[in-house]
């Protein structure tokens, strides 16, 4: 029997973009069916690269190839319309991080993609890094016991060359945010993945050292898990030239496991590559704490062996194919992503009103 190849379309042709063109070139049952961008001259240039065809509304792009999947990488205040398009159209939906940038359209786009019967994903490639497998395994397998608390820290840079790359960057009404909405979804969603939902937030934002900026270079939160689990983030852009982005969890047997996701120099898609390849950077489980050593080699050759801005994306993308081919959900799940959002948020709301959030919120 014929394997089926799946035509993927992208809407957006962001920096980010060009990392999915390249990871759906290297899936053997998928093709870039098409691309469009809200500026045709850029849809164009992008697709006479990646040799697809560009188009001038999704809607029509999705049936005039007959899109299964649609992956959503315009800037994130805009990620409600273009997946609401494509979900209406028939195709399902992949959304690069965050879901949205409010809890409003989280909503719409979950709603939306629930009645036109369409899975619906958020990018979240991370999770598929060796070492957050790993620590993730060791939870679920029960050897640290209990988790009990949480630590999600990352301390990176943005310079002013950034927020100037894009015109959207460093606003409330194009980012829908900064550290938080940008950089920290990556950490926050490992961070609910290992530890599970949230009862309540204390959380502070502030804008430290990036004047010509509106929104959060710095973020942080104490965080109670309806587990009765405990966890502090402590996010930031403002420390040269970017340090690193870890989650460490302890468990009620004393045991900790911990990863860093993140190192040196902070990656920006389309502008610099992976300064340092993610490694279990804490690991006491009894009987495997020399195993530290064997990971960090193992782990370092695996990335010194493909692109892997590109291959991490390739496995979530192949995972979302997985669950068409077997009617189940995707591994990230749009529900995942609003817990993401609805993190970010109640830190905001925590700034607002001087006071600790409960969750969940109402958009």
């Amino acid at each position: 029997m014929t394997e089926k190849i799946y035509n993927i379309s992208i809407a957006g042709c962001s920096k980010v973009a060009h990392l999915h063109a390249k990871a759906i070139g290297s899936i053997p049952n998928a093709r870039l069916a098409g691309v469009w961008n809200r500026t045709s001259s850029k849809a164009e240039d992008f697709a006479s690269l990646y040799n697809t065809k560009a188009y001038s509304d999704i809607s029509g792009m999705v049936s005039d190839n007959k899109s299964d999947l649609v992956i959503i990488c315009t800037a994130h205040p805009n990620h409600k319309q273009a997946a609401l398009e494509a979900a209406l159209a028939g195709a399902d939906v992949l959304v690069e991080k965050p879901l949205a940038s409010d809890l409003r359209d989280c909503d719409d786009i979950i709603k939306t993609c629930k009645i036109c019967h369409v899975r619906l994903g958020v990018i979240s490639q991370r999770r598929w890094y060796e070492p957050v497998i790993r620590v993730k395994n060791a939870i679920d397998q029960g050897k640290i016991g209990k988790p009990v608390l949480a630590e999600v820290t990352m301390l990176g840079w943005r310079d002013k060359a950034y927020y100037d790359s894009d015109a959207w960057r460093g606003s409330w009404k194009g980012e829908g945010g900064g550290v938080l909405v940008n950089q920290s979804p990556h950490q926050l969603d490992i961070l609910l993945w290992y530890m599970g939902e949230i009862d309540e937030v204390y959380g502070l934002w502030r804008n430290l050292n990036h004047h010509y900026i509106e929104v959060d270079d710095t973020a942080l939160a104490i965080i109670k898990f309806k587990s009765g689990a405990i966890g502090n983030i402590l996010l930031s852009n403002s420390q040269k030239p970017g340090l690193y982005g870890k989650v460490h969890v302890h468990g009620e047997n004393g045991a900790s496991v911990g990863v860093q996701t993140d190192g040196g120099a902070m990656f920006i898609a389309g502008m610099t590559g992976v300064a340092e390849p993610p490694v279990n950077d804490l690991w006491t489980i009894p009987g495997e704490e020399d195993m530290l050593d064997v990971w960090k080699k193992e782990d370092t050759l695996t990335f010194s062996n493909c692109d892997p801005t590109v291959r991490y994306i390739q496995y979530q993308i192949e995972d979302f194919l997985h669950s068409i081919d077997n009617e189940t959900n995707p591994s990230v799940t749009g529900e995942d992503g609003r817990r993401t959002v609805e993190l970010f948020t109640s830190i905001y709301r925590s700034t607002r009103d001087n006071m600790p959030i409960k969750l969940p919120l109402d958009e």
